[in-house]
């Protein structure tokens, strides 16, 4: 987790934000409500640009440390240096996949950072916590930690990251008490790319199981 937002919808038309729309896809693709995506994209990597708070894509989170990067090939060189070191432990990308947890769920590196596959990667995810856990409010807690305090201080500001988007008209009118339903029920993931294979069982900063996962199952 980076910071948290107050959201404009000042940087769509012409340079629409990437991660929104990644975000937009994999709502389209899934059950999980697109402000709900958006909104822990804010809470996750949200940078204050030109007055407004947005998420942005190259962005690593390292021992609690926020780094963001103009470019993909930056992150890309930043993160590759920290494996270099050893360091497996870090959040990557729009939605802060924990490459130590989750990396063979990717073919590379590079996927974990493309913003459409961080999103379709998240929303799977969340779509499985919300199954597992039984609503949205539990998911959202389970996808950033399994300790009670932490959980809790994310889901809060979760729930403040949707307030203003919904004040700002930032996203389509959604159920006022969506974070309190647990009645909605997932379509079956529609992601190619996440049908097959083993996934990662990990929130994005705590694991739900033990052992650690190889990175890039698809790499050599």
């Amino acid at each position: 987790m980076l910071v948290i937002l107050l959201y404009s919808p000042a940087h769509s038309g012409e340079n629409p934000n990437p991660c929104d729309l990644a975000a937009q896809h994999a709502a389209q693709n899934s059950d999980v409500p697109l402000e709900l995506l958006m909104a822990i994209s804010r809470v996750e990597t949200g940078r204050q640009r030109d007055g407004t708070t947005e998420p942005w894509p190259w962005a690593i989170n390292q021992g609690g440390e926020g780094h963001w990067f103009e470019t993909a090939d930056q992150a890309i060189s930043f993160a590759n240096d920290l494996l270099s070191q050893d360091i497996v432990n870090f959040d990557a990308g729009c939605f802060q996949i924990n490459l130590h947890w989750h990396s063979k769920n990717f073919g590379s590196l590079e996927d974990m950072f493309d913003p459409q596959t961080n999103a379709t990667y998240a929303a799977t995810y969340l779509t499985e916590l919300f199954q597992s856990e039984g609503g949205w409010p539990q998911a959202v807690a389970a996808y950033h930690s399994r300790s009670p305090e932490q959980a809790q201080t994310y889901l809060t500001k979760v729930e403040a990251a949707l307030t203003e988007l919904r004040a700002t008209g930032a996203v389509p009118p959604a159920s006022e008490d969506m974070m309190a339903a647990a009645d909605i029920v997932p379509r079956v993931n529609r992601f190619p790319l996440l049908q097959a294979g083993a996934r990662g069982t990990a929130g994005s900063l705590v694991p739900l199981t033990e052992g650690a996962m190889p990175l890039f199952a698809a790499l050599p």
